[in-house]
């Protein structure tokens, strides 16, 4: 890539951090439960042409049960996404692409990133027990981010006020492509031109009400932390004054899905919320598992199917090895694809299929997401934005993402459910960001350049660096 402006930028070192979180409560993911998560954060320095310097921060959970499904144990998982975030370190100083963080972190993503997956999977000759793309691309997001983090401090810019011709040398049509046939041409465009204009700084909060999280109290076993902080759905409806919840179910058990599904709703319908949806964990193999029960409800439960805004991947994340024809569950309902969604190629395959939306998040790059994000609003497919349970500063971008690509309803956040102490440093600085309030998070507390962390009114300890590259 041939350096065009002299705000262009290339990382020359990374400081990688590895932040130990435990959950107060377990979170089912699919099959396996989550206890604790390490995050995994990184200062990188940029430098652009003139020699001028910028750090910038980036941070993400390794959800090792999201990322890497598998049999494998949790541990050995942990241990290789962390290793991998090591390579990484070294891999993103000795890059040598210059531009804005949108070209340098495609060009990493396309160039760099299959080759260290390779690499760390040399050794596995079992494909099933091989790191996928989704790890990698989640252990990749935390420097992708901290570019464009350092970028918009080093041109003294908020980072979505960097993605124009001001700062970018290409535009949309030499990163993505229109799908077959569609009038749709990105030749011209930039980011920005997909952005909301005028952000919302107030946006509704998405409730996990996860599959081992009881409802009444009829499901207390006792084991429940005495904490100060809500066990019981109603109780954080109260709180929190919530009015969406998004439903974990099992996508292998269609009595217990639909049970579950009627008992949310039913205390969602009493306590005033207004908006459902049902995430199935990429386990269920056949729409007629989901059309069967979006029936039944529609014929039994009309008010509860009626306030299901949309349903969330129900089926295996590996898109292109499992081709299923999904319009007839999206004919019922707005259908969003989330573990799928890798970047945009991936999307356009999923609207081929039947998909009608997209759920994006941060945790697959910055880059990524906003490139799949222009995308899908050129092809009339609907935005949401999810959580990977972001605490500390990994909710900042997360949030930020949300509020400027527009979504069809706020933003899921629930690490305040899962792990509220680990953010109270944070916290202290953002207060709107970790606490729902009136169903809503605030973002208003965030300013400044890039992405307006206020890093130096934050008083975390950091431990000891997992490693440090570059100069």
């Amino acid at each position: 890539m041939k350096t065009a402006k002299s705000t262009d930028i290339r990382p020359i070192a990374a400081t990688l951090y590895f932040i130990p979180v435990q959950t107060r409560v377990p979170l089912k993911f699919g099959p396996e439960t989550l206890t604790y998560v390490t995050c995994a954060r990184v200062c990188v320095k940029v430098s652009d042409v003139q020699g001028r310097t910028a750090d910038g921060w980036g941070e993400t959970p390794l959800s090792v049960q999201w990322v890497w499904p598998s049999s494998l144990s949790y541990e050995r998982r942990h241990e290789t996404l962390k290793r991998f975030c090591v390579m990484l370190a070294k891999a993103w100083t000795e890059f040598s692409v210059s531009g804005h963080p949108m070209e340098v972190g495609h060009a990493f993503q396309v160039d760099v990133l299959p080759g260290l997956l390779k690499e760390i999977n040399s050794g596995c000759g079992n494909p099933s027990e091989q790191m996928p793309w989704l790890a990698a691309l989640v252990c990749c997001s935390l420097f992708d981010i901290a570019i464009h983090d350092a970028f918009g401090k080093l041109v003294n810019r908020p980072v979505y006020q960097t993605y124009n011709r001001e700062f970018i040398n290409r535009t949309l049509d030499q990163f993505i492509e229109p799908a077959e046939g569609a009038k749709v041409s990105f030749a011209g465009q930039y980011p920005s031109d997909y952005l909301v204009a005028d952000p919302p700084h107030r946006l509704l909060a998405w409730h996990l009400v996860g599959g081992l999280d009881p409802l009444d109290d009829s499901e207390l076993t006792g084991t429940e932390p005495d904490d100060g902080y809500p066990v019981l759905l109603a109780d954080w409806i109260r709180r929190d004054g919530l009015k969406c919840l998004k439903v974990k179910l099992r996508g292998n058990n269609q009595i217990w899905d639909y049970q579950r599904l009627v008992k949310v709703g039913r205390i969602a319908v009493e306590h005033g919320v207004n908006w459902l949806t049902t995430d199935f964990n990429c386990t269920v193999t056949d729409p007629v598992y989901v059309t069967d029960i979006l029936d039944r409800l529609k014929r039994d439960e009309p008010r509860i199917f009626d306030m299901i805004l949309y349903v969330e991947q129900p089926f295996p994340y590996d898109l292109e090895a499992n081709q299923i024809d999904v319009h007839s569950v999206s004919a019922r309902k707005p259908l969003f694809m989330d573990e799928s969604a890798h970047d945009w190629h991936l999307v356009r395959l999923g609207r081929r299929l039947g998909w009608t939306g997209v759920a994006l998040k941060t945790c697959k790059t910055q880059t990524g997401a906003l490139l799949s994000a222009c995308w899908a609003k050129a092809h009339g497919m609907t935005l949401m934005v999810q959580d990977l349970t972001n605490p500390m500063l990994a909710q900042v971008p997360h949030v930020l993402l949300a509020a400027h690509v527009g979504t069809i309803a706020g933003v899921e956040t629930n690490a305040m459910q899962f792990y509220p102490e680990a953010s109270a440093a944070e916290a202290a600085v953002h207060p709107g960001l970790y606490v729902r309030r009136e169903g809503c998070v605030d973002w208003s507390s965030v300013r400044g350049p890039g992405f307006g962390y206020r890093l130096d009114e934050i008083h975390r300890e950091l431990p000891a660096p997992a490693v440090s590259c570059g100069e």
